[in-house]
C-alpha cells in the first residue's frame, strides 16, 4: 500500500500543479475566442466585410481550451458517465469494474497519444493555417503564418494530460480496492466551484 501511495504522489503533484495552469490558459483562450467571434460578427454584419482570420482564431482557441480542460474534468469526475452498473454491483465488484474501465481508457489514450504526435509531426502538420498570422517582431513588420501543427499540438497535449490523469486514477483505484481509499483526498471540485448538478 505504501508503495502505491509513493508512486501516486508524483502524479498527484504533477496534476495539482499543471492542471490549474491549464485552467487559467483555458480561461484566457475562451475570452480570446469570444473576442474573435465578436470581431467577426461586427465586421460581417455591421461593416458587411467579413474578415478571414476570426473563425480560424476562434477554432484555434477552442481546440486548446478543450485540450487543457478535458483532463481537469476527467480528474474531477466531470465527464458524462453511466455509473449505474458499478453502483448496482457489490462494492468490490464495482471497484474492480472501475479499474478495468480505467485500464481500457489507458490503452485508448496511449493510442491517441501516438495519433496526436503523428498529427503534429506528420504530413498534416506541415501545412500552414489559411489566414492566421502572428507577429514576429514588436514593430509588426514581420509576420508568421501559423502552422497547423500548433493547432494539432492541442490534441497531443490534451490526450497526454488525460493519460497522466488516468494513471493517477488507476493508482487511486488500486489503493481504494486494497482498502486504503479513506487515506486519499477527494478530487472533486470544491462546493463553491460547482455550478450545476
Amino acid at each position: 500500500m505504501a508503495l502505491l501511495q509513493g508512486v501516486l504522489r508524483p502524479f498527484e503533484l504533477w496534476n495539482d500543479w499543471v492542471l490549474p495552469v491549464g485552467r487559467w490558459i483555458s480561461i484566457a483562450a475562451i475570452a480570446l475566442m469570444v473576442v474573435a467571434i465578436l470581431i467577426q460578427v461586427l465586421f460581417r454584419y455591421v461593416f458587411n466585410n467579413a474578415l478571414p482570420w476570426p473563425d480560424e482564431a476562434a477554432r484555434f482557441m477552442m481546440l486548446w481550451l478543450t485540450g487543457l480542460m478535458a483532463p481537469i474534468a476527467f480528474r474531477q469526475g466531470g465527464f458524462v458517465a453511466i455509473d449505474m452498473v458499478p453502483s448496482a454491483l457489490p462494492l468490490k465488484l464495482g471497484q474492480i469494474l472501475t479499474l478495468i474501465l480505467l485500464l481500457i481508457s489507458a490503452g485508448v489514450l496511449a493510442m491517441a497519444i501516438n495519433i496526436g504526435w503523428g498529427e503534429v509531426t506528420g504530413f498534416g502538420g506541415k501545412f500552414k493555417t489559411a489566414s492566421l498570422y502572428v507577429p514576429l517582431s514588436f514593430d509588426l513588420s514581420e509576420w508568421l503564418r501559423v502552422p497547423r501543427s500548433w493547432m494539432m499540438t492541442s490534441l497531443f497535449v490534451g490526450v497526454t494530460l488525460l493519460f497522466i490523469v488516468n494513471i493517477e486514477l488507476i493508482l487511486r483505484s488500486l489503493i481504494t480496492l486494497m482498502g486504503g481509499g479513506d487515506n486519499l483526498r477527494n478530487l472533486g471540485p470544491a462546493d463553491d466551484e460547482i455550478m450545476a448538478e
